[in-house]
């Protein structure tokens, strides 16, 4: 296993970390998966046997049920794991019970901690924006979780390019610790990042986290132009994440995706993720599975090293188009551009 710094942190993570959404099966979660203790405790022995060193968490999982088995699943395994979770989201029917407000942030973090039987969470990310709580409140709030001991190190996800730069820059103003990762959907079905995020991360030294790199299993290779996907999948359930909105273009970048498989006779998945591996700015991608042998078909993803030519290929098929003002900047721009510039405006495939 690969171990990658944390953005400009001084945290080394593993390349592949492991998801826990499908811990508990608690309401709608129930879609995802319905790991039990014993099982995740299985994979966790497993996810540590190949090197990986980070457990990502929610409260919102499962309402606060992931994070209970995930307690339980720890015991004598603490040490050698880094757990990161995340608040935002509804945690009961209060007024005050969402949101990113000291209040909200500093009781979700208690209550995880609580919930996984911990004394401190490795990294700490705000689950999603919150355009109507002050961001100097939200910020205060997180550096006085760090400062306290209950919070290593502070994240953010699922935010747009200007949400992400203004929460920095009224950290670093204010002297605050400051996000040191971004959370983010990426995969080869759905590569819009490329176009704020990541640039964003390589400027501001952030650290990218993958979640949902296989599309929800649209990139399993089960999902294929003309044949029907098992009884059951999750993409024929109502969880709906992501959305698809070119269909033609995803089964182009699965038949792709397959045939990179077939060529070094390992799964969809291990291309889909070992592209991702390869990807500017990405420090760990999260893996999830329902089964023991999904987790351990993912974990063998580590080890795939992908050519110059499939890499070219799977980046032709799946190339977001150019959208203003970036075509604009290639135009005019290009004797004065930056790497996190580059990572988007550079020499594409084709």
């Amino acid at each position: 296993m690969e171990y990658r710094q944390l953005g400009a942190s001084g945290l080394r993570v593993s390349a592949l970390s492991l998801g826990t959404m499908t811990f508990g099966g608690r309401g709608k979660f129930a879609l995802v998966g319905d790991t039990g203790t014993a099982a995740a405790a299985r994979q966790l022995d497993m996810v540590l046997d190949a090197g990986v060193n980070l457990i990502d968490t929610a409260d919102v999982y499962s309402g606060g049920l992931a994070e209970e088995i995930l307690g339980d699943a720890l015991a004598g395994r603490r040490d050698r794991l880094l757990i990161a979770s995340k608040a935002r989201f509804p945690m009961g029917a209060g007024a005050n019970d969402a949101g990113l407000s000291r209040h909200h942030l500093i009781a979700a973090c208690e209550a995880s901690l609580r919930r996984l039987r911990v004394d401190h969470i490795d990294l700490f990310q705000v689950h999603s924006w919150d355009g109507q709580t002050p961001l100097e409140e939200t910020a205060r709030a997180l550096d006085e979780l760090v400062r306290s001991g209950k919070v290593r190190y502070i994240g953010a996800s699922n935010h747009s390019g200007w949400h992400l730069l203004k929460a920095l820059g009224v950290q670093h103003a204010l002297g605050l610790h400051h996000y040191v990762s971004e959370q983010i959907y990426y995969s080869l079905q759905e590569r819009s990042v490329e176009y704020e995020l990541i640039p964003a991360a390589l400027d501001q030294g952030l650290g990218v986290l993958v979640w949902s790199p296989l599309a929800g299993g649209l990139l399993s290779g089960k999902y294929r132009r003309g044949v029907d996907p098992p009884a059951g999948a999750r993409q024929l359930s109502d969880w709906g994440e992501p959305p698809v909105y070119d269909q033609e273009k995803l089964h182009d970048t699965v038949e792709v995706i397959v045939e990179v498989a077939q060529e070094h006779g390992v799964s969809a998945s291990q291309v889909a993720l070992a592209w991702l591996l390869g990807r500017p700015a990405v420090s760990s991608v999260i893996v999830g599975a329902r089964t023991d042998e999904q987790l351990a078909d993912n974990l063998a993803a580590a080890q795939l090293e992908l050519s110059a030519d499939q890499r070219r290929r799977l980046d032709e098929v799946s190339a977001p188009r150019m959208i203003y003002p970036y075509w604009h900047q290639r135009a005019t721009a290009s004797d004065r551009l930056s790497p996190a510039d580059l990572s988007l405006l550079g020499p594409r495939p084709g």
